[in-house]
């Protein structure tokens, strides 16, 4: 990767860039229910001000082989009123780790939660929700996920955040299928 995007990065990570393996393991029965239990603690500990709380990331599709991380998906009216959440999140073991435009991301000391907050009705959330329910209904593009992430997960990344961008193109083409499968589905 280019320095162009080591630059950003630095701008926006908290503590800087990461080298970790980057380890996929199968699918484990626990994932829904420790992800319910954060969301619980979310909602608890900022009440009024979580709009929302998602299970989101390969951890909330059934089968779907994983990095030990739970991503969850945490919306609030105004992501610029870090202190509406950011401090309460503390009390319950999440700190900062990304700042940027529009997103944040906290996570816990063990590295094994990741809490991305966004504004509503955001492109990104939208994105975040139909892969996630798309991956649960389509048997096909979620093999080609499994096997993606296996294969790149293999090489050796000089930062973790590496590993997502060499995902990058696998998700835009099974997000194009995700948006296709949405537009079609009954509202209400």
């Amino acid at each position: 990767m280019g320095h162009a995007r080591d630059t950003e990065r630095d701008a926006i990570l908290i503590g800087g860039r990461e080298q970790r393996a980057i380890v996929i393991v199968d699918y484990d029965d626990v994932w829904p229910s420790m992800a319910a239990s954060l969301a619980q603690k979310i909602q608890d500990s900022l009440g009024p001000a979580a709009l929302s709380v998602e299970h989101i990331g390969s951890t909330s599709v059934t089968g779907l082989a994983a990095k030990l991380v739970i991503d969850m998906l945490l919306v609030v009216a105004d992501i610029d009123d870090e202190e509406s959440y950011i401090v309460p999140m503390g009390s319950i073991g999440l700190r900062l780790r990304v700042r940027e435009h529009g997103h944040r991301m906290l996570r816990t000391a063990e590295l094994d939660f990741h809490v991305h907050v966004l504004p509503p009705e955001t492109a990104e959330q939208i994105d975040y929700l139909d892969l996630r329910d798309w991956l649960r209904v389509s048997t096909a593009d979620r093999a080609l996920y499994e096997s993606t992430k296996r294969t790149i997960a293999a090489k050796t990344w000089s930062d973790m955040n590496y590993y997502a961008d060499a995902k990058s193109a696998v998700i835009q083409h099974i997000l194009s299928h995700a948006r296709n499968w949405r537009a079609d589905q009954p509202t209400g």
